[in-house]
């Protein structure tokens, strides 16, 4: 089986392909890190009129600027019609637009082509594999098609020999149901012996039905998209796919998906106004009344890795196809682990004496990356890191601090290369998710939430708020460093309960006997002392 992502080349037909570095980025780093066979990155075009963006054309220039994971193979799309009219032959025109698979950062290209531009194909499907491309043929407008022609168009297909890597059918209209993807199937399989893809549309909401019912009939390349961003009302998506996927096989990492969803696309999703909802689909997948999920959006004090969570925890209980509030509350506060509280003693003292600097990955950071790299280098702080942080090297950051279940699930394999201690509440998670960290040095330090006032042991921190944040404030009163420097600490907006919920956990902290004195070197809306992360003498 492999599964294909073609996300920014559909999803183009939304915003002209024009995507923001920051969410390509962070596309390529989520479907990599899920296991995503094949990510398709744009289409490739002769200059057109208008405006399109970078990857309408997807070019090796625009390649080059471009960090692409290690992990999946990355490909483009062309239309045959690009190339039929263009004033070249066939083999020119792949040659204008191509270069040998061996000198590019893709190695995928794949032809859609309309049925009447099959015969004409042939030539431009074997210059491409004579460049050394894995290649694919994607027949589109499948739906209908007389049972002789797509036998008829498999021949010739067939005719091309070694040429042809996988044979795709498309539901450009999204009309298709489960038995009219078996009737193309069984009538590509009279002729075409090699592997199959599918490529639906949901425009009658069956594009995973389909896609799943093409699978079982041994079609192995699936594509999709991310909340099945594509033409019309969008095709397969990625996220759902993933999630049925997961109880079949572990090749597969869905939360990193899920995170780039909720991150992204599904405020992109509100704009453009394709597909549906991927909480309300994994509350279905799992039995969980819809009200849970209407209430974990509605309010502002669940996070983007609370919400995951709810729903990953209310998936694994009985009885949530009904409402209960307590339930929501439980889940809202969950953690995979049933042990009681515990700890060890080893963060008692540990800095004592130091400046420890502490560094969360929020937009601050990213502005002022240059000088608070430069303020570590200068400085020599102790650098601990809230979760993974995508910008600040990591080579400056001696400890990650982390709390909550599904933000280290997303991050696990990244610790592992990273190999940082990491400071955690091992209590909260459970042997599968402790031996993710298999040899990774960690500190455990016990997170409570049963009090109504910040407080801690040598061995945990006890708190109101179940917030990362509360759990790093224990870290820092039990370890006395001699003063604390936070960069990326800017606050949420006032109305914003997880900002009030903020600032009654710094004041208790600064309410502490001995506490280590605070101060925000970026912007900060919290009750902590105010300084410059440019002031370094």
């Amino acid at each position: 089986m492999k599964l294909l992502d073609c996300t920014l080349r559909d999803g183009g037909y939304y915003n002209n392909w024009d995507f923001s570095q920051e969410v390509v980025d962070a596309y390529l780093n989520a479907v990599a890190d899920a296991g995503i066979d094949y990510v398709e990155l744009g289409l490739r075009n002769f200059p057109r009129s208008g405006f399109l963006g970078a990857y309408a054309y997807t070019t090796e220039q625009h390649l080059n600027t471009l960090h692409l994971p290690e992990g999946p193979v990355y490909g483009v799309m062309i239309d045959a019609k690009t190339i039929l009219s263009s004033e070249l032959s066939s083999e020119d025109a792949i040659d204008v637009l191509f270069v040998p698979c061996d000198e590019s950062k893709i190695g995928l290209v794949r032809i859609a082509a309309h049925y009447h531009e099959v015969d004409a194909s042939g030539p431009m499907v074997a210059r491409l594999k004579a460049l050394g491309y894995v290649v694919g043929y994607n027949l589109m407008q499948s739906a209908g098609k007389p049972f002789e022609v797509i036998t008829e168009k498999a021949r010739i297909v067939k005719s091309w020999g070694n040429n042809l890597d996988v044979l795709y059918f498309a539901d450009s209209l999204g009309n298709m149901d489960q038995v009219e993807v078996d009737r193309i199937i069984t009538a590509l399989r009279v002729e075409w012996s090699e592997p199959l893809g599918i490529h639906t549309h949901d425009n009658m909401g069956k594009g995973l039905d389909n896609c799943l019912a093409a699978k079982k009939s041994g079609v192995t390349w699936l594509d999709s998209t991310i909340t099945g961003m594509g033409r019309g009302a969008g095709n397969t998506q990625t996220e759902r796919l993933l999630a049925v996927l997961a109880t079949q096989t572990d090749a597969y990492n869905q939360l990193p998906v899920y995170d780039l969803v909720i991150r992204y696309f599904e405020e992109m999703q509100k704009d453009y106004g394709w597909g549906s909802n991927l909480l309300y689909f994994l509350g279905a997948q799992h039995d969980v009344h819809p009200t849970y999920i209407q209430n974990l959006l509605s309010s502002d004090q669940y996070g983007t890795e609370e919400v995951i969570a709810a729903i990953s925890y209310l998936s694994k209980l009985d009885g949530t196809t009904s409402y209960n509030g307590a339930i929501l509350e439980t889940a809202v506060n969950f953690n995979s682990s049933i042990e009681e509280v515990s700890g060890s003693e080893a963060l008692v003292n540990l800095f004592q004496g130091c400046e420890v600097l502490v560094i969360t990955n929020a937009i601050s950071t990213k502005t002022y990356q240059s000088a608070i790299e430069t303020y570590i280098k200068e400085k020599q702080p102790i650098v601990i890191s809230v979760n993974i942080n995508e910008f600040i090297d990591a080579s400056l950051i001696d400890y990650y601090i982390i709390s909550h279940n599904v933000k280290f699930l997303i991050d696990a394999q990244k610790y592992q290369s990273l190999n940082k201690p990491i400071i955690l509440p091992k209590h909260r998670f459970s042997k599968d998710e402790v031996a993710k960290l298999a040899g990774v040095k960690y500190i455990d330090f016990g997170f409570n939430n049963d009090a109504a006032q910040l407080s801690i042991t040598s061995s945990f921190v006890d708190t109101k708020y179940d917030y990362t944040s509360a759990y790093l404030l224990g870290v820092l009163l039990v370890s006395k460093p001699a003063f604390v420097s936070l960069v990326g600490f800017e606050g949420y907006e006032n109305n914003d309960s997880r900002q009030q919920g903020m600032l009654s956990i710094f004041s208790q902290y600064n309410n502490t006997n001995a506490a280590p004195p605070l101060t925000a070197l970026t912007p900060s809306s919290y009750p902590v002392a105010k300084g410059s992360i440019y002031a370094i003498n």
